[in-house]
């Protein structure tokens, strides 16, 4: 089954230009092109994507606002944010919004194809530079209450596991589970640590003690 692509992007040779690479590339199927985050709103739940291509400035509602909107509606839908702006306070209100990955539009066409199947996979990617804004923020944090304090044991194993950049369906072989039970567990730590994607819950993990 290809992987289903939505795209909101308000630029118009922006928003047609990724929709050519995802309809043109083998395995992915763009299912929607939104110029706005009132219709991605509208039709994305419709849609039912595997991934959405979500721009930061868009005309009224942001695209962060409309991350948070989506994931109260759909909250397992995936959101990798594509964007000019590499802004400290934009990208973590979107890693907290819910986003998954976070690239800047001059990622090359075949890396954001990439990007998009590892999101699909349960990866979270993150061009270099933002990666580096990411873990810069955690050295840089104070101390704070243990995080996996709550978690079980296979939890605590899991989450170690995605901070490590393993995927859900690498996690599940690697431990010998079904991928849904990975899953299942993935759910509950994001429950337990209050938080709405896997980077927030490894940033929770990785801040300093």
């Amino acid at each position: 089954m290809p992987v289903k692509v939505s795209i909101v992007e308000d630029n118009d040779r922006v928003r047609e230009s990724l929709a050519s690479l995802i309809e043109g590339a083998r395995g992915f199927r763009c299912v929607g092109a939104h110029r706005s985050a009132e219709a991605a709103l509208k039709l994305v739940p419709e849609e039912k994507p595997n991934v959405v291509l979500m721009d930061i400035h868009l005309p009224r509602l942001c695209g962060i606002d409309c991350v948070r909107k989506l994931k109260a509606i759909e909250p397992d839908l995936l959101v990798l944010m594509l964007t000019a702006y590499e802004d400290d306070d934009l990208i973590f209100q979107a890693l907290k919004a819910g986003a998954n990955g976070y690239l800047v539009k001059q990622t090359p066409p075949s890396e954001i194809l990439a990007a998009i199947q590892e999101v699909h996979e349960g990866g979270a990617p993150m061009s270099s530079n933002i990666a580096r804004k990411v873990i810069q923020s955690f050295h840089s944090a104070g101390p704070s209450e243990s995080p996996t304090e709550t978690l079980s044991p296979r939890e605590r194993e899991i989450l170690d596991l995605l901070a490590r950049g393993y995927t859900n369906k690498e996690i599940a072989d690697l431990l010998s589970i079904a991928f849904q039970t990975v899953h299942t567990h993935v759910r509950n730590i994001y429950s337990k640590l209050h938080v709405r994607s896997r980077t927030e819950a490894v940033a929770k993990y990785l801040r300093p003690q």
